[in-house]
């Protein structure tokens, strides 16, 4: 079984991060709403520190270790079916097979997705989403958003979220209160998987609502880009 791990390294993010951190100040032009965005990234941190940080650290102390990589190993399964939609819509058909064969693998072999047979046998976990989608045919950003309880995302990458709703498997589950039950399953799984990474954010002597920003921004175009980001161009190019 094999723990998911984001496709950029948090080290190469940190260190990306604290360069940029370094050399920038003031107000990033790729967050226009910056006022309203802090006032949500707020309420989401007392949000967090109230309820959704003690419910997952608790679930982490009881919960055994293979446990707990059995629940993501289930609600990474569920993605692959909203990674491998959004691969064909990307015209990545061969990556498309093989994210449609890791639902199929995982979901039969390794009993409804609980184990990952799939990278066991060689078929690489991907990331791509409807933003990415967006993304790769034109359509940019927009301005930094920080949404609700989700946090991090994008005027596009909000689109995005809401469109791969309707591709999620969870969102076919007629009975609302299962259906919800469902969702913050995975959202108390998804926090308790980040409660050690985030020693590096606390650790760290900057802005932790610019850290996020950034970070999230690098990313997003990391993953666009399938991590061959364009080469900036400046005025000494001439």
């Amino acid at each position: 079984m094999k723990e998911i791990r984001p496709a950029l390294p948090a080290t190469v993010l940190l260190i990306a991060l604290l360069l940029l951190t370094g050399c920038a100040g003031g107000r990033n032009p790729a967050d226009p709403l910056e006022p309203l965005n802090r006032g949500i990234y707020k309420f989401n941190d007392s949000l967090d520190k109230a309820v959704i940080k003690p419910v997952a650290q608790g679930y982490k102390k009881v919960m055994p270790l293979t446990g707990q990589i059995m629940v993501m190993n289930f609600f990474s399964n569920l993605d692959d079916v909203i990674v491998t939609a959004n691969d064909l819509l990307q015209f990545k058909l061969v990556q498309g097979f093989s994210d449609g064969m890791r639902v199929v693998v995982n979901s039969t072999v390794g009993v409804l997705g609980l184990i990952d047979v799939a990278s066991a046998g060689g078929l690489k976990k991907h990331n791509e989403d409807f933003g990415q989608t967006l993304g790769k045919w034109g359509v940019g950003n927009g301005p930094y958003l920080v949404l609700p309880i989700l946090g991090p995302s994008s005027v596009r990458d909000g689109v995005g979220i809401y469109t791969d709703l309707y591709l999620d498997p969870m969102y076919q589950i007629d009975d609302m209160r299962t259906r919800n039950q469902t969702y913050l399953a995975r959202l108390f799984s998804r926090r308790a998987d980040l409660l050690d990474q985030e020693k590096v954010l606390d650790e760290a002597m900057i802005d932790p609502y610019e850290f996020k920003r950034d970070t999230y921004l690098l990313y997003r175009k990391n993953l666009v880009y399938d991590g061959n980001l364009p080469r900036e161009r400046y005025d000494f190019d001439e």
